[in-house]
């Protein structure tokens, strides 16, 4: 017989309790615990080929199983295969965020439109009409493809209608509601039970499901975070309203690297993989600007070439203004702190803008160096070469720390047209092995040498 259990969720953070509390012991939230009954019945997952375990035991099995091959599937759009891993995988459940109107709709209808040449393929809407996706359809060339197309917002009437489906899209999650819970679309308990339905639903079948969801305004999937966990993949469509170039970010892969990115182009007619991301985020650059220069990271498996400006003015602030965009504040005011003890450089009296150009973001150590060249390159209005290219990360007392794939970020950078890279001196990087002339440096004050720069500036 089924057992009636009754619990407590938070609305806000998706906190559990066993009993009703005036205020959510974790976020810290008023009234935000409401009651959730749920019916369990003891069923799981079962086979990820349609198999179904028995209610009053379990089967195991060996780590052998792990060895085999996963099965994948090429969408032939290179760059959405390259952030998944290789291609999408049967029966994984795989989670797109972003800001609102930055294309995510229309980049899974370009990928299901792909995938129906062979495949079965279901779009499902409960925030458009159908028509309003046609329209889209038509735009972005999709219209004639064999993709099957529904407005619902019932999820278990979606799970009932579905049959030998390969690849399903919901837009979105938030949306959805399921008829076990007495709650409005989009609280939490909505969202993880409607999660949990149709990832059973997935692992059951085969199918390979692609969930939308919305964010705050903080940039997080809007829901509890348990989300994030339930499903295999969690991937950020990223981008500014005035820029037609997309980002798409790799922050949970249990098929594939994490941090992978893939770089699009929004164009009219729909999305478009940019296959040099590197060229791109270096073709307006000028020659010769003071507070610019030329980082080598690594993003997932490739290297990617990315402009550092860099703009340092005076200040009529008591506490002088410090804004990135693109890099981490914290870091900034970390490799400021340096320069003004160990080279004497002061920054109290300015104010320092940081940005990254071209709408990506760094999160790698590596970016430290190429961060305090720009600095020091605005302090001084002495320009960095156009020509030269650098990357290492920064310690407390002002050494070049060594980074990883050095040989791919010197390489990345010998591709491109640049003659200097500097480095960090401990990356045992063989000059005879390419045609650039390599620039080691130990600690920050090789680099103000190298650069030219003044040690001190009143």
């Amino acid at each position: 017989m089924a057992k009636s259990e009754k619990l407590f969720y938070c609305n806000e953070c998706g906190a559990r309790y066993p009993k009703w509390l005036g205020r959510c012991e974790d976020c810290g939230q008023w009234n935000t615990i409401v009651e959730d009954i749920r019916v369990s019945n003891g069923s799981g997952f079962g086979s990820i080929y349609g198999a179904k375990t028995p209610t009053n035991e379990i089967e195991f099995s060996d780590l052998s199983y792990s060895n085999e091959k996963v099965e994948r599937i090429l969408s032939n759009i290179t760059e959405f295969d390259r952030v998944l891993g290789g291609g999408a995988v049967p029966g994984s459940v795989v989670l797109i965020g972003g800001d609102p109107g930055i294309g995510k709709s229309t980049l899974l209808l370009q990928v299901l439109s792909a995938f129906s040449q062979d495949h079965n393929c279901v779009y499902i809407s409960g925030e458009e009409s159908s028509e309003q996706i046609c329209l889209r359809a038509a735009r972005i060339g999709a219209n004639n493809s064999n993709v099957k197309l529904a407005c619902e917002t019932n999820v278990d009437a979606i799970i009932n209608s579905l049959s030998k489906v390969d690849f399903l899209v919901i837009d979105s999650i938030q949306t959805l509601q399921s008829s076990t819970v007495e709650s409005i679309p989009g609280t939490v308990t909505q969202v993880r039970t409607v999660a949990y339905e149709l990832i059973n639903f997935a692992k059951t079948t085969g199918t390979t499901v692609f969930l939308i969801g919305h964010v705050t305004k903080e940039g997080a999937i809007a829901g509890p975070k348990v989300l994030e966990h339930m499903v295999d993949t969690v991937l950020y469509f990223e981008g500014e309203r005035g820029n037609s170039y997309r980002i798409l970010r790799a922050v949970k892969n249990r098929y594939g690297p994490c941090d992978e990115l893939g770089i699009f182009e929004m164009h009219g007619h729909g999305l478009f993989s940019v296959s040099n991301p590197s060229v791109l985020f270096l073709t307006q650059r000028n020659n010769d600007i003071a507070g610019a220069t030329v980082f080598s990271g690594i993003e997932g498996t490739r290297p990617i070439l990315a402009e550092i400006q860099a703009l340092v003015s005076k200040s009529y602030f008591i506490a002088p203004r410090r804004t990135v965009v693109g890099w981490d504040l914290n870091r900034l005011f970390t490799i400021l702190a340096v320069i003004e003890t160990k080279c004497k450089i002061s920054f109290a009296d300015r104010d320092v803008y940081l940005n990254v150009a071209g709408g990506l973001k760094i999160s790698e150590p590596a970016g430290d160096l190429a961060v305090a060249a720009c600095l020091l390159s605005a302090r001084s209005v002495n320009p960095i070469p156009n020509d030269t290219c650098i990357f290492g990360e920064i310690g407390l007392t002002g050494e070049v720390r060594s980074v990883s794939r050095c040989s791919e970020r010197v390489k990345e950078a010998e591709k491109l047209g640049f003659k200097n890279v500097i480095l960090p001196a401990s990356n045992k990087f063989p000059k005879e092995s390419c045609n650039i002339n390599l620039m080691p440096v130990q600690n920050l004050f090789d680099i103000i040498e190298i650069l030219g720069m003044s040690k001190r500036h009143e």
